[in-house]
């Protein structure tokens, strides 16, 4: 299930304020008489040590001698406005204006005062009228640039910056706004060049060493971003948005324990922060701590209930523990608030797949709901192609975040073997950016290795494109890292989708969905939207574990156990209720047999307790099931020596788990659904030539799970030859 992380948050560019009092930017002062420019020049020394009622009853006093004043006019009006009082202040410097019309810092004092009452357009007005009178002034064009900004509009904004550093080379502040503004065009190397001239003019702004850090971790330069917000938090240690992102930089690292203390720092600074709650309850998930997830993301939502990302963060959840309709909700709650949310309508979709009973039809209908709102965004696919129609090798990308110790990764590397790379030319298209040892070996297979990260849908379809690729396969559907708007593109003549995920994309874009006879049989080929392309026998091809992986196949536990133990190595996700009263009648008709189950959420007492009074409202006695948290892949594989018989769940079968289980000599009672993910098990089954464990409905599925756990003999010689 995907996820959302919502981790920068970029720091506004300086408003350069011509007329700030204390600064001094060759602001003319009116010529009055001496006592008056005494009185005067005595009410700023006081504004700039910041004793403003003193003050402002000084600049009232030489207003009652001369109200055509138009200095204190002015500085009264930024008095006003420094005190909360902007209405005032935009009448108060309209009145210096009117007495003196060429007056250009009153232009520019009005449009910061304009601009923070959210006035754009009006401060924009007065900014060009301070220019209109003074062209060579750089804190004018400054202030601009940032209006501009605001209104996004970034090129303006970058031009102004510009020709504000034409007149004022040495200015870090300027850097630092053109820095932004490049950043919000997503120009990050130019960005980047821009923060680092900033600090080579004034090394002691943590404004600038946060944003560079920010750009950093936009180009993926973890530790480089790291060392930049540290160093902020080095001259600013109470800066909540720098231990916030630092907080983000060490769990893209992994380091959860550095990451939740980052986040709590930053709450303790700014405990009204929904994103750092939100990023919290990330690394608490990422932890295994669920309950404190969900805390954190309602803690977020009670911050900020329109918070898109934590619905679907929380459905995901929610999707785990097995509470589908929960998560469903949740999903479509974040739909409701951002109806273009991809990942969130993926997972919607993917949840789809688990009820028990869910329409096809249904399933469909939002599939294609989903196709048509990425078509919505493209403004026009492409028609033609880069790549030679009659080519000595054929150019194949493989578009994946799972190139690595993923299912996908596992029954990738045996097919990628086989290539002939005389006639198939492989590029990877990678959508993130982890990586380990099956990764490296993967890596070898593929004449390129292209990361899309970072890149917009546009982006990375152009570059798909510009690579000249004949067939584009997608290896996700709607699983975590998938990037299916960018087939919306038709980057490539021919598309298809595969291995990963097991209904439709939705995608019209997308010509074929890669299947075998028996796990879309001709009849179901009208619930996609892709055409089926066949393949003779099964459409996946199992990678046995290497050599470091590598274990011999025990002798069956029932010999010298006395009894039967069922197992199960599927998510929680995948054990509804329907699944647990199966299970429920054939212990119920096998009094001796045992349970053993296992996956990654039984680190969790609260979880485990869960199950267990689910299993009681079945008949199971809890002494009966034994539980096993997740393990690193060797131990998992070891643990089949402690099962006889598999039970698959169902309506979403087992894949992966049920090759890995006939590697290691244990057979899987299948339950042949209506749907590609019901039915993947009984095709993996029918290769192996286990026909008879594959079953039409419920009551076949208890039949066969007692017929096979009544012959302990049989089942042994099935053990010893199930990975021959």
């Amino acid at each position: 299930m995907s996820k959302i992380n919502k981790k920068l948050s970029l720091t506004h560019g300086r408003r350069e304020k011509a007329k700030n009092a204390g600064e001094k930017n060759g602001a003319s002062v009116q010529q009055s008489g001496p006592r008056q420019k005494f009185a005067f020049q005595e009410a700023l020394a006081l504004h700039q040590t910041g004793r403003l009622l003193q003050a402002e009853a000084l600049y009232r006093k030489i207003l009652a001698a001369d109200p055509e004043h138009a200095d204190a006019l002015h500085y009264l009006g930024l008095l006003a406005h420094q005190t909360g009082k902007s209405d005032i202040a935009v009448q108060l410097i309209h009145k210096a204006i009117s007495s003196r019309p060429d007056y250009t810092d009153a232009y520019n004092s009005l449009g910061v005062v304009l601009n923070d009452l959210g006035k754009l357009q009006d401060a924009v007005a007065s900014y060009r009228k301070a220019l209109s009178l003074k062209p060579d002034y750089p804190e004018v064009l400054s202030n601009l640039g940032n209006v501009l900004m605001d209104q996004g509009k970034l090129d303006k904004a970058a031009a102004c910056f510009r020709q504000a550093l034409s007149l004022k080379p040495e200015y870090a502040e300027l850097y630092f706004n053109l820095g932004n503004a490049l950043k919000a065009q997503a120009k990050l190397a130019e960005a980047v060049d821009c923060y680092q001239k900033a600090l080579s003019l004034r090394p002691d702004y943590a404004a600038t060493h946060y944003n560079l850090a920010c750009t950093f971790m936009a180009q993926g330069r973890l530790d480089e971003a790291g060392n930049g917000f540290l160093k902020a938090l080095s001259l600013k240690p109470d800066y909540a948005d720098a231990h916030y992102n630092l907080g983000n930089v060490f769990k893209d690292q992994g380091k959860l324990d550095k990451a939740v203390g980052c986040y709590q720092r930053a709450l303790s600074l700014k405990p009204d922060n929904p994103d750092a709650h939100f990023n919290l309850g990330i690394t608490f998930k990422d932890q295994g701590k669920l309950d404190e997830a969900v805390s954190c993301y309602r803690r977020a939502l009670s911050l900020n209930p329109d918070y898109a990302e934590v619905h679907n963060n929380l459905g995901v959840i929610l999707n785990d523990l097995g509470r589908l309709e929960e998560a469903v909700a949740s999903f479509r709650k974040a739909l409701a608030l951002k109806p273009y949310f991809a990942v969130a309508h993926s997972n919607l979709l993917m949840s789809l797949n688990y009820i028990p009973g869910a329409s096809t039809v249904n399933y469909l209908d939002e599939a294609r709901h989903f196709g048509m709102k990425v078509a919505g965004k493209i403004r026009k696919p492409f028609s033609d192609w880069t790549c030679s129609s009659n080519p000595e090798q054929i150019s194949v990308g493989l578009v994946s975040g799972d190139l690595r110790n993923h299912p996908v990764g596992y029954f990738l590397e045996n097919l990628l073997t086989n290539i002939d790379f005389q006639k198939i030319n492989l590029i990877a298209f990678t959508t993130n950016s982890y990586e380990d040892e099956l990764t490296v070996r993967l890596r070898s297979r593929f004449k390129s290795w292209r990361s899309l990260q970072g890149m917009s849908d546009e982006a990375a379809a152009r570059l798909i494109h510009d690579d000249g690729v004949h067939v584009l396969l997608d290896l996700s559907g709607h699983t975590n890292y998938n990037r299916l708007p960018v087939f919306g593109w038709k980057p490539a003549p021919v598309q298809a989708t595969w291995l990963g995920y097991s209904a439709s994309t939705g995608i019209a874009e997308m010509d074929y969905i890669i299947a075998d006879p028996i796990s879309v049989p001709e009849f179901y080929q009208e619930h996609f939207t892709e055409k089926v392309w066949y393949l003779p026998e099964t459409r996946l091809c199992f990678s046995p574990p290497g050599p470091d992986e590598y274990l011999a196949v025990k002798s069956l536990p029932a010999l010298h156990n006395g009894y039967i133990t069922f197992g199960s190595f599927q998510n929680l996700t995948k054990i509804n209720d329907a699944v647990l009263a199966v299970w429920g009648r054939i212990l119920e008709l096998l009094p001796q047999a045992r349970l053993r189950l296992q996956t990654w959420l039984f680190h969790s007492s609260e979880v485990r307790v869960q199950l267990q009074e689910r299993l009681k409202g079945y008949g199971v006695n809890p002494e009966r099931v034994a539980f096993a948290d997740a393990v690193p892949r060797k131990e998992y594989l070891a643990a089949h020596a402690e099962v006889d018989i598999i039970l698959d769940t169902f309506p979403f079968s087992g894949g992966t788990t049920t090759c890995e289980a006939l590697w290691m000599g244990v057979p899987t009672v299948t339950l042949l659904g209506n749907t590609m993910i019901a039915r993947q098990g009984a095709s993996l089954l029918a290769c192996a030539g286990l026909d008879d464990w594959i079953c039409e409905n419920e009551e076949v599925y208890v039949a066969k799970a007692l017929t096979h756990a009544a012959d302990v003999e049989k089942l042994a010689r099935l053990r010893s030859g199930l990975r021959r």
